[in-house]
């Protein structure tokens, strides 16, 4: 395979300033205050540079991958076609897309958080191989991007951003998941004190066929907490198991990794000691909202493709795309990435606006966008559950849309099927990010004070007894205010009842969460649509599609919150408390009508007339 697509050259914007008059809506804060509508980004405000770089990754991808047919990738698997694999892998270094996150002095593009969301989101046209690429880019490199010295970065990241050092990260252990820390894999000083000797078994490790570095995590000694090592192939000691056999992704190298009496110089600690959790997390944050962005690409080729399909499939004279059953899961799989796409946008530049904020106060640049990240750590959460779950939703109607068609491997429908399953697990599987985003959001209310949610929760009765009046407003902002209050009655009424219980009723904090995400998906979309009828006027086609995608989605989430509201009430309340709850939801959850079907279908006839995602 070749190409002719040239080099990425570091684009002189790409680094940007990232200022706002004022100061940008910390993470958690979208459930106490309204974000005003000029603050938040949208996709409509990329700029002609930043798009042109979506589309070198886009047109390499298609010259690289897809030109060796579909039905080709969908059969690559890297136990075969591993020199395959890394022809495609070392193009996309030349390229620049193995350093979009490394400074330029160390031969990376290092471009902005929000610009490398856009060029995560074109990556996913590249099926498995975006997997391979995806672990260079963030966890293999970004560790050392954070928390390197800076001799760790010098002697390592040139060769990560050119592709000559192939990175992987070794965190899983057959014992320790979602639970890190329990992980066994030990390092002990040498007897000489001269390095460590890790000793340890890793498992489902990315890119771990062909890795050269690999960023372990193991305890030092009888350590609580785990630290972190930079540790190279070649210092021995490490045996690599073979390719697992997996459902997806089979165009990517999976591995076990075994580690015995590996020697590992004192200087290859990565981080302080005892430090390798809170290296964990965070770069977890990062995955979460880039895996976000790969599902957002996914998302919109799979409906693309299953609108090419759904106009040239002639069925009783005409195309099924006629048909108002297509129409539904057509229209149905763009609204939900439409909504998606305008929540993962808007935190991404919150990201690199707080960064701004942070280098403002004197912090290091990398640590700035560490604590960035940090920040919104509730919102990449919920992004990683609704990405990945609109993902599998948008992938199985495509299939469903191409009937037979889609069941064979010709197409390639059933490689993104099989693909798509993953992502609801790595990152942390989508129960225990569910988890995460109430609990950190109940640690900054009640620890850091930094999210007022009793505040917000006191005025809910006197809200209450102004929706007892008989013309009470019903409009889209009114509905999503109330969304939160739901979240804020039932999360404040069950932690009153529960207490410290409350973290063991699994059960209802889902539920809880569920609302908290359907509140900052619904509100992300509502600005951005308010922001862009009032660039182009309502009446624009482009706008008034807008409009009723959140009015759509608005429609389907009241009744789902509505449910998710009653099985957490049914499931701790009971007597005169429970009744006066549901009778609180049911004030908070009023009547919303709109024409569904014709909605769907505008939605759906405007990407039919597109041929494409048409955002």
């Amino acid at each position: 395979m070749t190409t002719n697509t040239a080099p990425i050259a570091p684009a002189k914007n790409t680094t940007r300033k990232h200022s706002s008059k004022i100061p940008v809506q910390g993470g958690g804060q979208f459930l106490v205050e309204d974000a005003p509508t000029t603050e938040i980004f949208t996709a409509e405000d990329w700029d002609e540079e930043q798009l042109m770089l979506a589309q070198t990754v886009e047109d390499f991808f298609i010259q690289e991958v897809h030109s060796i047919g579909i039905e080709k990738a969908a059969q690559m698997e890297a136990s075969k076609d591993l020199p395959l694999i890394l022809e495609v892998f070392h193009r996309a270094a030349e390229l620049g897309l193995c350093g979009t996150a490394i400074e330029e002095r160390f031969g990376g593009m290092d471009l902005d958080f929000n610009t490398g969301l856009r060029i995560g989101e074109s990556l996913a046209l590249g099926f498995s191989f975006a997997t391979t690429i995806g672990a260079q880019t963030s966890i293999g490199s970004l560790p050392i991007v954070y928390y390197g010295t800076e001799e760790q970065k010098a002697k390592y990241l040139p060769g990560i951003a050119s592709g000559e050092i192939k990175a992987s990260y070794c965190l899983t252990e057959p014992s320790a998941g979602s639970d890190a820390n329990s992980g066994k894999t030990k390092a002990t000083l040498s007897t000489d004190g001269n390095h460590y000797l890790i000793n340890g078994q890793k498992m489902w490790i990315t890119n771990g066929g062909f890795a050269d570095l690999f960023i372990v995590f193991a305890k030092i000694e009888d350590d609580e907490r785990l630290s972190a090592f930079l540790v190279e192939k070649v210092f021995g000691g490490i045996t690599i198991g073979k390719e697992e056999k997996k459902l997806g992704i089979k165009a990517s190298s999976t591995t076990q990794v075994f580690f015995e009496n590996c020697p590992v110089p004192l200087d290859n600690l990565l981080g302080t000691r005892g430090g390798g959790f809170k290296i964990a997390l965070n770069i977890l944050n990062t995955g979460r909202i880039k895996l976000c962005a790969s599902s957002i690409g996914g998302c919109k080729f799979a409906v693309g493709k299953g609108i090419e399909y759904a106009k040239q499939r002639i069925q009783f004279d005409k195309p099924i795309s006629d048909f108002g059953a297509i129409k539904h899961k057509i229209g149905e799989i763009i609204m939900q990435t439409h909504v998606t796409e305008s929540a993962l946008y808007r935190i991404g530049k919150n990201i690199d606006i707080k960064q701004g904020e942070f280098e403002n106060q004197g912090i290091s640049k990398s640590e700035a966008k560490l604590k960035a990240i940090r920040e919104y750590a509730i919102e990449c959460a919920i992004l990683k559950v609704v990405g990945s779950e609109v993902l599998d939703y948008a992938i199985d109607e495509v299939l469903q849309i191409h009937g037979g068609m889609g069941y064979a491997v010709e197409t390639g429908i059933e490689m993104g099927y099989r693909d798509a399953r993953i992502t609801r697990i790595y990152e942390g599987t989508n129960e225990i990010n569910r988890m995460l985003s109430v609990a950190e959001l109940t640690k900054r209310a009640l620890k850091t004070k930094e999210v007022d949610l009793m505040g917000a929760g006191k005025k809910i009765p006197m809200y209450l007894l102004g929706q007892m009046l008989p013309f009470r407003s019903t409009d889209e902002q009114k509905i999503i205010a109330n969304f939160k209050k739901v979240f804020l009655l039932i999360s404040g009424a069950a932690g009153k009842k529960l207490g410290k219980k409350m973290v063991d009723e699994q059960e209802i904090v889902m539920n809880l969460s569920d609302i908290l995400a359907t509140s900052f998906i619904a509100e992300s979309a509502y600005l951005r649509a308010k922001k862009v009828a009032k660039q182009t006027g309502i009446d624009k086609t482009n706008a008034n599609i807008q409009w009723k995608i959140v009015q759509l989605y608005l429609y389907e989430s009241l009744e789902k919150v509505r449910k998710f509201g009653k099985d957490a009430i049914n499931s701790y309340a009971d007597g005169i408390e429970k009744k006066m709850m549901l009778y609180a939801l049911n004030l908070l959850l009023p009547k919303y009508d709109i024409n569904p079907k014709e909605w769907r279908r505008a939605i759906a006839d405007y990407g039919i007339e597109k041929n494409q995602y048409p955002f």
